[in-house]
């Protein structure tokens, strides 16, 4: 009669413990034969071969291991240790990636595969920012000759086939464009009414300091949803005064007081040609980030319009992500983009951010279209005014 398997694993595991790796080896394949299903075992057959010097019987096991499970961990990480030993870091990293990929969120490795996951994660960063650097190199001349924002893209363009950037794809929560280019930030010179906005910001800002100075009260929570709902990334922000608002134009609808209380900042808004979409926009509103705050990862209403930054109060170690593109904020210096691609806002400094934020038609939309966006919204909310 064979031993139970449990005997066999526990006299295996007495036999590498003292060292006698071949007995140790002899008792697992015994115990490999009890339960041929298990990659774990397997595993154990792995690290028996490459004590006793048999190499390609290692290999040839972790093989064995992956045909039974293709995501076992402990095997993907060891084929790509194989790797990195038999032909260097750059061969194993895509093993390495696989490994990564299959493997819980970080906070949730397995306390013994925790070292091996964190060695791969550091040989495929290395990977990647050799592989960038390679390419950025390679493709300087040609780059050379492209227009400021055609780089942007090729450098964009190197970061993914490097896997140091994933892509980011417009996704609105309201209405969707489809067949819209997905740019990040756009050339402020193409807007006609930048500079007068720009030459504005001193008198915004001292509206800013007066209003945010009396009546505090009606800076309010920009995240406010009711009890109940799910709130995902905003738990942190929700009905917190750490990202507060004070709104002169809201969903479409004017802020009549506090437009009479902020006249300049009302009047160089009455220049930009805001986007119109009937309970949508156009918003336009102060927008105070506390210190040490993180807005997380989101996204917009919709890419039929972008949204635009007239930074005014910004403190060092304040940074904004729009895509793969991050960027500070310059006092005076607009920042237009799509906020239906995925982005987030920082402040890490010990005092307040303050940004005046509006919105305005994206520019790759004719102006019949632009009637079609307003079609579509006035459609989807007289649909749900039916009884």
């Amino acid at each position: 009669m064979n031993p139970p398997l449990n005997s066999l694993l526990q006299a295996a595991n007495a036999a590498a413990s003292q060292g006698r790796w071949s007995e140790a080896l002899a008792l697992l394949q015994q115990a490999h034969r009890a339960a041929p299903r298990d990659p774990g075992i397997l595993m154990r057959v792995a690290h028996a071969l490459r004590e006793t010097g048999d190499r390609e019987g290692e290999g040839r096991a972790i093989e064995a291991a992956l045909a039974i499970d293709p995501y076992f961990l402990p095997a993907l990480l060891a084929k790509a240790a194989i790797a990195e030993r038999n032909a260097g870091w750059r061969a194993s990293a895509p093993l390495y990636r696989n490994a990564i990929a299959a493997a819980p969120p970080e906070p949730q490795w397995p306390p013994g595969l925790q070292g091996a996951l964190a060695h791969g994660k550091g040989v495929v960063a290395r990977y990647a920012e050799a592989m960038q650097t390679f390419l950025e190199d390679r493709l300087s001349m040609p780059a050379s000759r492209l227009k400021p924002e055609e780089a942007a893209r090729w450098h964009e363009a190197g970061a993914l086939v490097a896997g140091r950037a994933k892509p980011y794809p417009s996704v609105a929560n309201r209405l969707q464009v489809p067949r819209l280019a997905a740019l990040t930030f756009f050339d402020r010179a193409r807007f006609p009414w930048a500079r007068a906005i720009e030459a504005a910001t001193p008198a915004i800002t001292e509206e800013f300091r007066a209003v945010h100075a009396r009546d505090n009260a009606e800076f309010r929570p920009y995240v406010q949803y009711a009890p109940g709902t799910p709130v995902n990334q905003w738990e942190a922000l929700n009905h917190s005064r750490r990202w507060s608002s004070y709104f002169l134009w809201r969903n479409g609808a004017p802020m009549a007081e506090h437009q009479r209380d902020c006249p300049a900042t009302t009047a160089a808004l009455a220049e930009v040609e805001m986007a119109e979409i009937a309970g949508l926009c156009p918003n336009a509103m102060f927008s105070a980030l506390a210190p040490h705050t993180h807005i997380p990862p989101h996204h917009g209403e919709t890419n039929a319009r972008l949204v635009v930054h007239l930074p005014l109060i910004v403190p060092p170690n304040c940074r904004y992500r729009v895509g793969a593109d991050t960027t500070p904020w310059t006092v005076g210096e607009l920042l237009i983009f799509d906020d239906s691609i995925e982005h987030e806002a920082r402040n890490d400094s010990d005092e307040l951010r303050v940004v005046l934020i509006f919105d305005v038609w994206n520019p790759l939309l004719s102006p019949d279209e632009r009637e079609m966006v307003r079609a579509i919204s006035a459609a989807t909310r007289d649909f749900h005014l039916q009884e």
